[in-house]
């Protein structure tokens, strides 16, 4: 299994298979003149249904992530496999950064190459990141079309005013090699929230079906028994914009539920932003993974400038390189065929899989439109052409689909349906991992099978979340993704957080009876069947079963192993004194 994408170029036939609304489905454009020039990762972005305003005016100026190719990338691949295979001399073990950057990390040459060429071509405010897989850098449109043998267009699109690079990105030969993506040259591709609301529903004969669950509710269904809370565990979650509103709801949720008040630390990546569009996405992300978990060690909310995929690679990065939290959890994705266009599915793979190194696990929603992509940057209908969400399609991420949570009488689970909703299918660009062989079912493309365990996510048995300061129903994927974060934080402070990434733990212990097989429904076009299936994977957690499982293949420890240390001080800023992180 390679970190790297299956595909080097898209196929024609691919292309038009897998091009969401709103991307060109055809190859790159040809460039006038690349003697001398290598070809990055990042390809012409050509957004179609939008009206090309010409040129971007010279002078704008625009931030750039450079992704660099770490070293040994199959020497890391075989680490991963070697820590997480029971029996293996490795089992168990994990990196740190130090020793992740010692090496696997790009070398102290390459980044000075990379950095001299950027000063060379007028570029500003260069700065390299702790483990040197990005180097991020400020200039104006004229320098980096030059720097990187491109052209910026503006576009007009679905009301809004977008800018792309209509041709690919390069880099002088003598970087061949070095530079795997350019990230910033558009900002049309960006990540979306699979944030859904309740829809009424005629259904009269399940046993019980809530307009919503409190943090206690889903204990209770998802059979929380003894497993105790996550109280010595650190976990993340991946947000964006002004999150002052949202350290406020979630003690309005905590008082509201009788839960203790976790410490925080918002971790400011890059400039700061007072956007507050997906403030409800943060809250339910927020309230939903410490609620599930009871309470944590702590709680890190890494916040970026926006939802582009340059600013996302550099919050993702920022998880790896502090290694602080053993889990995260992203509620948001899009299109794959836009993060493989862009080329941030390589750079964000190399920071997951340092991440699954160190031990770490990243949860994604797989999203809210079945098999398919949205049309258009909203949850639900209407849906495109087939295709899966990334991040949630990389090997190194956790996928977590959508159920329909059906309780009994006393809140007990009684069963799950596939949520309609829910994403799921076969990646076009990320090979299948090796835990994935002989669970997955076969299909015509051998890429990644979605998702890889599911959660409730139907918003008419979805979450009381507070928002601004009032309680909402909300639902998605984006619950389904903090659900599941907390029970893994849960299931790493009874094991002495040394499970480890999880997605080969829980490959490893399919048809335990520490999942719930879902056999109903449908998230179209995929049904539920017994075993795994494209609509809820492997299946949901019954957590106390799952805990007693995970005592059987989980790594043997003598003494219980300690929280990562908090990092800056708890509040709703980094520690005084600190830069947005690069």
């Amino acid at each position: 299994m390679k970190l790297r994408s299956k595909y080097l170029r898209v196929t024609a036939a691919t292309a038009l298979l897998a091009t969401p609304i709103g991307v060109m489905g055809s190859m790159p454009t040809a460039q006038a003149d690349t003697t001398n020039w290598v070809a990055t990762h990042t390809q012409a972005f050509v957004p179609t249904n939008a009206t090309n305003l010409g040129s971007l005016p010279a002078s704008t100026e625009l931030t750039v992530v450079i992704g660099l190719q770490m070293q040994n990338q199959s020497g890391l691949e075989q680490y991963i496999q070697d820590i997480s295979t029971p029996g293996n001399a490795l089992y168990g073990q994990t990196l740190t950064p130090s020793q992740f950057e010692a090496t696997y990390s790009p070398s102290s040459s390459t980044v000075d190459a990379v950095t001299s060429y950027l000063e060379s071509q007028g570029l500003s405010n260069i700065q390299v990141s702790a483990n040197r897989l990005l180097i991020t850098a400020t200039g104006t449109a004229q320098q980096l079309e030059s720097a990187f043998n491109t052209q910026i267009d503006q576009f007009s699109m679905n009301g809004r005013t977008v800018y792309a690079n209509v041709d690919p990105a390069y880099v002088p030969s003598s970087l061949g090699g070095a530079v795997v993506a350019v990230l910033g040259l558009t900002n049309a591709a960006q990540m979306q929230l699979p944030l859904a609301t309740p829809t009424p529903t005629t259904s009269t004969s399940l046993p019980n079906y809530p307009a919503s669950y409190n943090p206690q509710g889903f204990w209770k269904a998802y059979n929380i028994g003894n497993t105790p809370q996550a109280t010595g565990t650190n976990i993340a979650i991946f947000a964006e914009g002004n999150l002052t509103q949202v350290v406020q709801d979630l003690r309005t949720e905590e008082a509201a539920n009788q839960l203790p008040q976790v410490p925080y630390t918002i971790v400011q990546v890059g400039i700061a932003s007072n956007d507050t569009s997906g403030a409800d996405e943060w809250d339910l992300d927020t309230q939903y993974s410490t609620g599930m978990a009871g309470n944590v060690a702590h709680l890190y909310i890494y916040d970026t400038t926006s939802l582009t995929d340059s600013d996302i690679a550099r919050e993702f990065n920022k998880f790896a390189e502090q290694d602080v939290a053993k889990a995260g959890s992203a509620s948001f994705g899009e299109c794959e065929y836009d993060a493989y266009l862009d080329g941030s599915m390589l750079v964000d793979d190399e920071v997951f899989a340092e991440a699954a190194a160190q031990g770490q696990t990243t949860f994604a929603s797989a999203g809210d439109t079945g098999g398919f992509c949205a049309v258009t940057p909203t949850n639900g209908v209407p849906a495109g052409v087939p295709d899966v969400n990334y991040p949630a399609s990389s090997p190194y991420v956790v996928a977590v689909g959508g159920t329909t949570l059906i309780t009994n009488s006393d809140g007990s689970y009684d069963e799950e349906l596939a949520w309609t909703g829910g994403g799921g299918g076969t990646s076009y660009f990320e090979s299948a991992p090796y835990w994935q062989n002989g669970i997955v079912p076969p299909t015509t493309n051998v890429g990644k099978g979605l998702p890889d365990i599911a959660m409730d996510a139907d918003p008419n048995s979805g979450a009381n979340v507070y928002v601004d300061g009032s309680p909402e129903v909300v639902g998605g994927t984006s619950l389904a993704s903090p659900l599941a974060l907390g029970v893994w934080a849960r299931l790493e402070t009874s094991h002495n957080n040394q499970l480890g990434f999880a997605a080969p733990l829980l490959y490893g212990v399919y048809g335990s009876d520490g999942f719930h097989d879902i056999t109903l429904g449908d998230s179209g076009p995929y049904p539920a069947t017994p075993g795994w299936d494209f609509a809820t994977g492997l299946g949901s957690f019954d957590v106390s079963n799952m805990n007693t499982v995970m005592d059987q293949y989980a790594p043997m420890q003598t003494a219980p192993a300690p929280a990562p240390a908090p990092g800056p001080a708890p509040g709703p800023a980094p520690a005084p004194g600190s830069q947005p992180a690069p």
